[in-house]
């Protein structure tokens, strides 16, 4: 068995998206080669009502899959397809854009105005860019809960770990995505496929991520030789990508550690991206958005057998 080495800890950036909606983004809209065949993460916790109310109005997804997360307050959400709903804390929705889609996601905060939460944007192989879209709207007590004997916790949201299968099925990169808590001190193994990319975000507490018999310390991005004291722990809004191997080490800290662990099999395809649409290639991209000039985005479901 190998430890994953920690290659890059990288702290989320302050961003702003949709009608002014403040948020974190941990990687994205660069090259995210390492993190194949994941896009994008955005941690949009946010505390103050004026600071996220405004929403993601109508806007279009082609060829990505889009999974959001929440763990406080709701999103609302519609779409073209005549779709209308909301996720709630501990929720998932798991949202296949494939052919194209309109929607609008608008979050609102609980009675103490907090709306935390993350999307996570999954590419879609080239087999899969113009599939029929659909949607996986996966409710808090349908996600399986696992305790191990040492007081560690592990929602599995798809994937299969520790002997659990997440509720989200069907998806083409087979990524597994668990919310991961390990209790305070203590140090904790878990596997990950080596053939996968994997990354965790921390959202609570702290820790070290070890690639040895001892904790080590990690560089920041970008390192400079002026960079003496490089962070001994990943803390809130820290982002770790690892590098191969088959299992990984984490120490909690003294408040205990809490993470999304997220893995999937790169699918090593060229990416074409301009916004929320991502295809192979640069005609694939000018044709969608020739499309939504034209009206003709949107595709007709498909008659079976077709």
């Amino acid at each position: 068995m190998s430890i994953r080495p920690v290659k890059r800890l990288i702290k989320s950036k302050p961003t702003m998206e949709g009608a002014g909606v403040h948020l974190r983004r941990a990687f994205g809209f660069g090259n995210t080669t390492d993190f194949d065949p994941f896009l994008l993460l955005d941690d949009f916790r946010n505390d103050v009502p004026e600071d996220y109310l405004a929403g993601f109005p109508w806007h279009p997804h082609r060829g990505i899959e889009t999974i959001t997360y929440v763990l406080a307050g709701t999103v609302e959400h519609g779409d073209s397809m005549g779709n209308r709903g909301a996720i709630a804390a501990g929720d998932v929705q798991w949202m296949t854009a494939g052919s194209g889609i309109i929607h609008q996601e608008m979050p609102k905060g609980d009675p103490a105005g907090r709306m935390h939460g993350f999307q996570l944007w999954a590419n879609l192989p080239s087999s899969l860019k113009m599939t029929a879209p659909r949607y996986q709207e996966v409710k808090a007590l349908d996600i399986p809960e696992i305790k191990d004997d040492d007081g560690t916790h592990v929602r599995v949201v798809c994937g299969e770990f520790w002997g659990k299968t997440g509720p989200v099925d069907g998806i083409a990169a087979d990524p597994i995505y668990l919310d991961v808590s390990v209790p305070p001190g203590r140090r904790k193994t878990l596997p990950v496929e080596i053939t996968r990319h994997a990354f965790a975000y921390v959202f609570a507490g702290a820790g070290k991520f070890c690639n040895a018999s001892e904790p080590l310390e990690v560089p920041t991005e970008p390192v400079s030789w002026a960079d003496t004291n490089p962070p001994a722990e990943a803390d809130n809004r820290s982002l770790v990508l690892f590098d191969r191997g088959d299992e990984l080490m984490v120490q909690a800290g003294d408040d205990g550690i809490r993470f999304l662990l997220v893995s999937g099999k790169p699918l090593e395809e060229p990416v074409a991206w301009y916004g929320p649409i991502v295809m192979n290639t640069q005609e694939q991209l000018r044709q969608a958005f020739s499309e939504l000039d034209k009206g003709t985005f949107l595709k007709p479901p498909r008659a079976v057998g077709k």
